[in-house]
């Protein structure tokens, strides 16, 4: 354990010495990658209150009227309402896909399609129809969590043999039993993975549902900075939701580990 993380340390030691030296030595030009001095300060002016200018009066905090954290918090509620609809309807639909032969048949074309389309292909027509406002964000990022959910709840149903659901019926269980028992057990580990590849996906269409009057929302937060040209701001954005999203995996694979532990690790 302590081997793994002096490698990582290492690796993280070295990639800082070769962006401050790309960027310290002009190699690069701060403009398109600033140093982590830099990006560093523009993280802290992203989380404080500040002058306006040196001398003035005026105070402003945080970027675009909001704290960084505000930024984060509000684009990872955008990702619970659209992961938590995508967990209602996921499951329900994966169900009878996985029971019913003639349902799957129906529905699998649309759902495979509608797993391979980017974000990007459809945010127009949402807004469209919903708006700019926080509906068609939800809409969005439902969307993006909502195919792998469905597909690993199908996986999981499909994945449970008829001499289990025979065996369990012949020792005297009934439907409640058998659901609880054994359907459960062997749709849980599928789900779970499928739920921590729609969070992933969720959240890196998180900028994409952003561009359109997405303030507060870190994903807007990079988009607007990138066009003011401050790539300070832009890198400390890219790195705090990279970080968010290697946090968010970390508790789905814990999750994983408590609740279904016979499935071993991930």
């Amino acid at each position: 354990m302590l081997g793994r993380l002096a490698l990582q340390a290492s690796v993280l030691v070295v990639l800082l010495v070769l962006w401050a030296a790309a960027s310290g030595l002009g190699i690069v030009s701060p403009l398109y990658l600033p140093g982590p001095a830099a990006v560093w300060d523009a993280f802290v002016n992203a989380n404080t209150c500040r002058p306006i200018a040196a001398g003035s009066s005026r105070i402003v905090c945080g970027e675009q009227g909001y704290f960084m954290w505000e930024h984060l918090l509000s684009s990872l509620g955008r990702m619970g309402i659209g992961l938590g609809a995508a967990l209602v309807v996921g499951p329900i639909l994966g169900l009878l896909m996985g029971i019913n032969p003639w349902v799957r048949t129906a529905v699998e074309p649309y759902l495979n399609f509608l797993r391979a389309l980017p974000p990007l292909g459809y945010i127009g027509l949402v807004i469209i129809w919903f708006g700019i406002g926080d509906q068609s964000k939800w809409l969005l990022l439902f969307l993006a969590a909502f195919p792998p959910i469905t597909i690993a709840t199908i996986s999981g149903i499909t994945s449970v043999k008829a001499d289990q659901v025979h065996a369990a019926e012949s020792l005297g269980g009934n439907r409640a039993h058998v659901t609880c028992f054994v359907l459960l057990p062997s749709v849980l580990p599928e789900l779970l993975s499928g739920i921590r590849i729609a969070a992933g996906f969720a959240w890196t269409t998180v900028v994409a549902a952003e561009l359109n009057n997405g303030l507060p929302g870190i994903g807007a937060l990079a988009y607007v900075s990138g066009q003011q040209l401050n790539s300070a701001l832009v890198i400390a954005c890219i790195l705090v939701i990279g970080i968010s999203a290697v946090i968010l995996d970390s508790i789905f694979v814990w999750l994983r580990r408590v609740l279904v532990p016979w499935q071993g690790r991930s």
